[in-house]
């Protein structure tokens, strides 16, 4: 759908990420911010999506885990270390006016960007992701203390190299409605364990990871007085739908869209209607059959 997307590098002072890019340059600008062990592949063709209706859309690779070429030695890679490498990003390429949208992981690292600094965003979006104390879910908790130690964490995700397993219930598959391809699933995994710098920007990431951290975040979200979007699938089992209503209490001008038969990675599961969505949301987007469903929750 649309044009083919444009992958290239960007050297930021923490290292190189890659990012894809599609839309006109002068479109509304939407950076689009992914979880952990996963890559920008996890935003389906929702980016295309966005650039049919004239937005412009970026997708970087944050050094969660699939990324491809290790972040700087001295890299701060902490949660909030993150998304001050977002803000380089969007310094890098001087947005403003952003639409910033989080999903998985990817939402906590927004909170931390509004917290940081928030002068380049114009308006947020939030998919089914961490906040206040749920940073993250059980047992994906497990896995992040896992994390710290890179040799036991590798032989624990050995089995992904198997697409039956990587794509199942025990796998990505318990965070997507419909069962996720091989395809899809295979660059979130090779990374990690085929590359020792991967794995060791992981381990700086798990070792930093404190829940705390976002929960003293949670209780200054209030700050941020800009238009606010969830879309949340209420079917998920690791972000219910209470962590939605809790983040929409905490902004003061957010609304809640709920999307059925999706889970976490709502975009895999449903793109049209998130792409819709957020075309909706965006002003000066050119919208086009829009996929609008009522809103629920506080408008």
């Amino acid at each position: 759908m649309g044009e083919p997307a444009t992958r290239r590098p960007i050297d930021l002072p923490t290292g190189r990420i890659d990012y894809r890019e599609l839309g006109p340059a002068d479109g509304p600008p939407v950076v689009l911010v992914h979880g952990f062990l996963v890559d920008d592949g996890v935003w389906a063709d929702v980016p295309e999506r966005l650039a049919a209706r004239g937005l412009r859309v970026l997708a970087p690779t944050l050094p969660l885990g699939a990324h491809r070429t290790p972040a700087a030695a001295d890299a701060d890679l902490s949660p909030r270390g993150i998304a001050r490498i977002v803000l380089s990003f969007l310094e890098a390429l001087d947005l403003h006016d952003v639409t910033l949208v989080g999903n998985d992981t990817g939402g906590a690292i927004c909170q931390f960007v509004l917290d940081e600094d928030a002068s380049r965003v114009g308006r947020l979006v939030l998919t089914n992701c961490d906040a206040f104390e749920v940073f993250p879910p059980f047992p994906f908790d497990l896995l992040l203390r896992l994390a710290r130690h890179p040799g036991p964490t590798r032989v624990a995700l050995a089995a992904t190299r198997w697409a039956r397993f990587r794509t199942g219930p025990f796998g990505f598959g318990a965070l997507v409605a419909r069962r996720p391809t091989a395809a899809e699933t295979l660059p979130w995994i090779t990374p990690y364990l085929t590359d020792p710098g991967v794995r060791r920007d992981v381990a700086r990431f798990a070792r930093a990871w404190r829940p705390a951290d976002l929960a003293a975040v949670g209780g200054r979200l209030a700050a941020f007085d800009r238009p606010v979007l969830l879309c949340w699938a209420p079917r998920d089992r690791f972000f219910r739908i209470g962590l939605a209503h809790r983040l929409r209490d905490a902004f003061p001008d957010a609304r809640l869209v709920e999307v059925d038969q999706a889970r976490t990675f709502l975009a895999l599961d449903q793109p049209g209607r998130l792409a819709g969505e957020i075309a909706g949301f965006v002003p000066a987007a050119q919208v086009e059959a829009p996929d609008r469903h009522p809103a629920s929750g506080r408008g």
